[in-house]
């Protein structure tokens, strides 16, 4: 992933390297011969510098921890909750035959718990354990099932599916036991199988997969926001603190932006794959079913579109960092830059949450500001083909480039003046042109 990242920040640079040196030939300015090698030092330099400088700061060491430990807690403490579940407690007036028995534990098995029997002397003791909680259900003599209330067929706790699923069972032994079917009849009916049931429509994704949707969607609004706000504070810092000025007699403004936004992304990314390993590590060691059977390529894509996502917003965090000298007109900026990743993140949340996208967030997947959420949400919906998510890339890709070659104007117009705020009509014609 750190390799796709490299990648595509090398390709949009060499692709306004080549820009810039069409330029010159056009305008007859004598072109400027340096070699790949010392371009790509120059901007390893910075990259360096800028993972030296995140690494050493409190707050990447501090939020990493904090972050791990949200995610600990989310893996574990569910474990922790579902190992500390009670058995439900069956009372049992008379005898109990075996296969019987057995067909208690089945149902709760199939419900997901444990069953503990309980012996009573009579009908009427377990009434009284009934009205005071200490049983949930009575099973008399083989043939009668008693709870202390009503349960109504829409009830979805694990108790009443326990006892409706123990009355089938029983209903079905006993209907064997009256058929007087031969002990060879019986093994064949009890191995019985449902028979599969096919829908037309694609049902809603659930369970490891939809959970995972809304975990990398989380996890994508966090990295985006964190690190883009960072590239923003850390180019006004150097402006507003003159140290941009010694940095920039020695490396180009191009080469000083993109080593900037790479170095930030290696952090990021850094950060976003230590977490990754350290949750399916955690939910495996501790038998977590949170991401038990998540699709690999949904991870792949989360991971893909939060470098597509970074890609596309650093360059515009890093041209309005370069227009603002103090922290108020950071903050006044960083405002509507974010409206697209919030109106992203919400609209995404919950398309994932229904399990059922409608067409116009389908549109969504393809327009860059919000492609980073709405894609993987339809990966982990499968309701998006290969081409589709291969276009919508391409689609950021080149809209990514557009930006980086429009920030780097804005950007080298803007990092040196001084005074005030830069308004963004006075340097971006000329960054376009």
């Amino acid at each position: 992933m750190t390799g796709g990242l490299i990648a595509a920040v090398v390709a949009v640079f060499l692709a306004l390297r080549f820009r810039s040196r069409l330029r010159r030939r056009a305008t007859g300015q004598p072109t400027q011969h340096v070699g790949l090698d010392s371009v790509t030092s120059d901007v390893g330099l910075v990259a360096l510098r800028e993972v030296k400088e995140r690494f050493r700061g409190r707050i990447f060491r501090v939020g990493t921890l904090l972050i791990l430990a949200v995610v600990a807690a989310a893996i574990v403490i569910p474990t922790l909750d579902r190992g500390k579940a009670e058995p439900l407690r069956v009372g049992l007036v008379g005898s109990l035959s075996a296969p019987a028995r057995a067909a208690v534990v089945a149902a709760a098995h199939g419900v997901g718990t444990t069953v503990q029997f309980v012996p009573e002397a009579s009908e009427a003791a377990a009434h009284t354990q009934l009205r005071s909680g200490d049983i949930g259900l009575a099973i008399v003599e083989d043939r009668q099932l008693i709870v202390d209330k009503p349960i109504a067929t829409t009830d979805t706790s694990t108790s009443a599916q326990f006892v409706f699923a123990a009355a089938n069972n029983l209903g079905v032994l006993a209907a064997v036991e009256a058929a007087h079917l031969t002990p060879a009849q019986s093994s064949q009916l009890a191995a019985a199988k449902a028979l599969p049931v096919s829908s037309l429509q694609p049902g809603k994704a659930k369970g490891a997969v939809q959970g995972v949707s809304i975990i990398g969607l989380i996890l994508i609004f966090v990295m985006l926001s964190q690190y883009n706000t960072w590239i923003l504070i850390g180019v006004m810092e150097e402006k507003s603190s003159r140290v941009i000025e010694v940095l920039l007699s020695a490396v180009r403004p191009i080469q000083l932006l993109t080593g900037k936004v790479l170095g930030i992304g290696l952090m990021a990314f850094g950060q976003a794959t230590l977490i990754v390993v350290v949750a399916l590590a955690l939910a495996k060691s501790v038998g977590s079913d949170l991401l038990h059977g998540t699709a690999p390529v949904v991870l792949v894509s989360t991971l893909a579109w939060l470098v597509l996502g970074y890609a596309f917003y650093c360059w515009v965090y890093a041209a309005a960092g370069s227009m603002a000298e103090r922290q108020d007109q950071v903050q006044t900026l960083a405002f509507p830059l974010s409206l697209p990743l919030i109106f992203g993140y919400v609209v995404s949340l919950t398309a994932a949450s229904s399990g059922n996208p409608a067409d116009w967030f389908k549109v969504l997947a393809y327009l860059p500001p919000t492609a980073p959420f709405a894609m993987p949400v339809l990966v982990g919906l499968d309701a998006v083909t290969w081409w589709e998510f291969l276009a919508s890339a391409v689609i950021s890709v080149l809209c990514t480039v557009a930006v980086a070659r429009l920030a780097t104007g804005i950007y080298r117009r803007a990092i040196l003046r001084t005074g005030g705020r830069v308004k963004l009509r006075d340097v971006l014609g000329r960054a376009a042109g």
